[in-house]
């Protein structure tokens, strides 16, 4: 469905009962979440066959996540440039910004991500990721397939990848929260219901979920203790929060797994407020020209807290440009200039967050991962003649101003990822997609399913582990079946 601003009367009558199907459906999930026991981890596949591990390659994870649905050909697999000219019809655009020569002889990637081309031999680019097209609420339900691995809604609620490694794994310093994520609002921004139907820990319950810091320059405020906050207040607290609990509906029909789950958030939370661990989190702790480098904006401080909180021990940290419609990389309208400049305040950051690890010697046992939900293809939206019903739409789809100029529509022939270090292979190219449109992947597809086997077998965790979930087993990678890209690792 094109969701364009401007929806005829039909189409919103449609999206809003097809809203509101899907958050009854996300509500019936997360209450099942609460009603669930204890997920049982199993130690054998459907066949019977003993589930092993592979050796990890990297001990973290970073998410570098370009909310909205980042275009392919107008970043890391650029087509033909075709520059802006009245009159120009948008079958003839296929991108807006000219390639540009990266330090790799055989990669090319789009004008703007110079600092990116800098450090392109400390990676690995897939231009053949690709993703299903599920209809209706494409955003939210695109979001919650890529980062979960299931397509919503499910009979209960799915964990967040964030939250496999921190249940499989383990924390890396226990007094770190193993899933912190950077930079989306949950509250009154997006589509809000649906952007925390997957920002959970899932059946595993609170304590595996998310650690969530909105504004990395704040993120200090959320591990220092209350101004008066000594220790027996806080204890009287925690009574207080067990009561609540006991007398919430949580308490009313949750399971004592979760109840118990929701109390041990707690004591972690009161951990990391004591530990000097807590200082990660203080940006202004950083050297200014370090700080500078990063700082292009909230993504690109937020680059700069994953860089700190994975040296202070963090397992998996998301960092994301959030996702507000037809905003950021929403770009359903003004597509060019707003790449330009979302192009400003994510190049510099990713190339110093790369640049920083290996200073560091984190890079080879940190995996970054760079993704987006879909890509987008060329076609004006919001216009007279933009709709498939207006037999004149032949006639005005062409360039009549910037505004129209950019990659406007959802596709999801194919995408980009931008994978560094974590085992994985150094200056490669992986898959290829066609050079006219339709950009379908022509060589090498890589699956959501194939890809989250891969990240998860970097980190050490076989695609087939699964857990007891209301007697049926749930997997890591959707029924266990998984495969490893083992072409992209080193």
């Amino acid at each position: 469905m094109n969701d364009c601003k401007r929806y005829d009367s039909e189409q919103r009558l449609h999206a809003g009962a097809t809203r509101r199907e899907f958050l009854r459906a996300m509500a019936a999930a997360g209450t099942a979440a609460l009603m669930a026991n204890e997920p049982r981890l199993l130690r054998a596949d459907a066949a019977g066959a003993t589930i092993e591990h592979p050796v990890a390659k990297a001990d973290a994870c970073i998410l570098l996540w370009m909310a909205g649905g980042m275009a392919a050909p107008e970043t890391f697999d650029p087509k033909r440039y075709q520059p802006f000219e009245i009159g120009l019809p948008v079958e003839k655009v296929m991108s807006t910004f000219p390639a540009i020569d990266t330090v790799v002889d055989n990669i090319k990637i789009s004008q703007g991500l110079e600092n990116v081309a800098r450090v392109m031999d400390r990676g690995t680019l897939i231009h053949s990721h690709v993703l299903p097209d599920l209809g209706h609420i494409l955003h939210s339900r695109h979001q919650y397939h890529w980062h979960t691995g299931y397509v919503p809604p499910q009979t209960v609620a799915a964990p967040h990848i964030g939250a496999w490694m921190a249940r499989v794994l383990g924390p890396i310093n226990p007094v770190m929260p193993a899933f912190i994520n950077i930079g989306q609002r949950l509250e009154g921004h997006g589509e809000s219901e649906e952007v925390k139907a997957f920002t959970t820990g899932g059946f595993f319950g609170s304590e595996f979920g998310p650690f969530n810091l909105p504004f990395p320059e704040d993120a200090t405020m959320a591990v220092r203790p209350p101004k008066g906050m000594e220790s027996g207040r806080f204890e009287n607290r925690y009574r207080r929060y067990k009561e609540l609990i006991e007398r919430s509906p949580q308490g009313r029909y949750a399971s004592d797994y979760q109840q118990e789950s929701m109390l041990r958030s707690i004591d972690a939370a009161h951990r990391l407020l004591s530990s000097k661990e807590k200082s990660a989190f203080d940006l202004s702790l950083e050297k200014k020209e370090v700080f500078d480098k990063y700082n292009a904006g909230r993504f690109g401080r937020g680059c700069l807290l994953a860089r700190r909180l994975v040296e202070a021990g963090a397992r998996f940290v998301e960092v994301t440009t959030e996702y507000i419609p037809f905003e950021h990389w929403d770009t359903h309208e003004n597509g060019h200039s707003t790449v330009e400049r979302l192009k400003r305040e994510i190049d510099r950051p990713i190339a110093q967050l790369i640049l920083d690890l290996e200073e560091r010697g984190l890079l080879d046992r940190t995996l970054v991962v760079l993704a987006s939900e879909f890509s987008r293809d060329m076609m004006i939206e919001g216009v007279p003649g933009s709709t498939a019903r207006d037999q004149s739409r032949a006639k005005t789809d062409v360039l009549k101003e910037p505004i129209h100029y950019g990659l406007h529509r959802h596709f999801t022939g194919s995408s980009s990822v931008l994978m560094f270090g974590g085992g994985t292979k150094r200056g490669f190219l992986y898959g290829e997609t066609a050079a006219e449109r339709p950009c379908l992947v022509t060589k090498n597809p890589v699956t959501l399913t194939d890809l989250h086997a891969t990240i998860m077998h970097l980190m050490g965790i076989s695609p087939k582990t699964a857990f007891d979930v209301e007697r049926r087993p749930f997997y890591v990678t959707e029924d266990g079946k998984g495969r490893p890209v083992m072409d992209v690792i080193a």
